[in-house]
């Protein structure tokens, strides 16, 4: 239980980060520092919340990022810019972001001697294209140079590569994560699921980039919050990266549209579209270093975590936002 502790996140607008912030609000104080280009914070229950500071700042800003961190016991370094639409537009401004930015909080996080926990969000894209039953110690794959998938995973895996090396040479207390498909309440951007549910509770025409045979792992939000809180929690995460995953919840992108249809007696009808660019053919996670070291084990199935996601968004569509 973590209670008294100054908590900083960048990306504290997001929607992981958000879910993470309900757990903490009520007995820790919390700053959460956004450029707000995404924002699930403003609309909140707890934006408003007497132990909840906001910094609206970018992590490219090394000098505004230190003086914001000061005094904090615990940081979580979600803030990159994701989503390969984005990536797409702008590779340059998704490696400043995911390799500076990430290099600016480890040296803000140092500078502020952070005693307790630098929590660094990688990705599973680390992997490359194939990925079954991925474990933490599995080779990383960097890709091809110029293709645009890549540039997101490259630029994630340097800042994991950099967060360790703080770790080793200066004794930051870093845990890296590797989430594998996190979906939920409250999601915005480019992720599937939340855009597949709201194509089909409007019986909007349900877009497949590729030929729908992609394979993931899905991890509802709460699972995923609740991997993190024993990251900030037990001090044996020190030094590690984790994937955190739901390897029950598998399958292809087409069976994914399909079944949110079927969950949700939608109408909608399915297309597919041309890849947008290198496409990730298997990502499914070994969970077993988290199991065996947190005690963690993904408790949310597909079809009750694309339920609880859809409640969510039926009720923002209905009260019009």
């Amino acid at each position: 239980m973590i209670t008294g502790k100054n908590i900083f996140i960048t990306g504290g607008a997001g929607f992981i980060a958000n879910t993470l912030i309900g757990k903490l609000i009520e007995d820790n104080r919390i700053t959460a520092f956004d450029n707000f280009h995404r924002d699930t914070l403003t609309g909140s229950p707890f934006a408003a919340h007497p132990n909840l500071k906001v910094v609206r700042g970018d992590v490219l800003d090394a000098r505004l990022l230190t003086e914001s961190m000061r005094g904090a016991d615990l940081v979580i370094h979600a803030a990159a810019i994701a989503g390969i639409d984005t990536v797409i537009k702008d590779p340059v401004k998704t490696m400043r972001v995911n390799m500076i930015g990430t290099a600016n909080a480890l040296e803000a996080a140092h500078e502020n001697r952070v005693p307790d926990r630098f929590v660094d969000f990688s990705t599973s894209e680390v992997f490359g294209s194939m990925a079954f039953r991925a474990s933490e110690e599995q080779e990383t794959v960097a890709g091809s140079a110029g293709e645009a998938r890549w540039v997101y995973a490259v630029s994630k895996l340097s800042g994991e590569h950099l967060a360790h090396a703080y770790f080793k040479q200066y004794g930051l207390p870093v845990v890296t994560v590797r989430p594998f498909n996190v979906y939920g309440p409250g999601q915005t951007g480019e992720g599937a699921i939340q855009v597949f549910i709201k194509r089909a509770l409007k019986n909007e025409t349900i877009h497949i980039n590729g030929d729908g045979t992609q394979i993931r792992a899905w991890c509802y939000v709460d699972d995923f919050v609740d991997c993190l809180m024993r990251c900030l929690e037990n001090p044996a995460a020190v030094g590690h990266s984790f994937n955190i995953g739901n390897a029950r919840a598998v399958i292809t992108t087409l069976g994914l549209a399909q079944t949110v249809c079927r969950v949700l007696g939608s109408k909608s009808e399915i297309v597919f579209d041309p890849p947008l660019s290198a496409d990730i053919a298997l990502r499914i996670p070994s969970v077993e270093k988290a199991e065996q070291i947190l005690g963690f084990k993904a408790r949310v199935d597909l079809e009750e975590g694309i339920r609880k996601t859809a409640e969510y968004f039926e009720r923002e569509m209905r009260a019009g936002v």
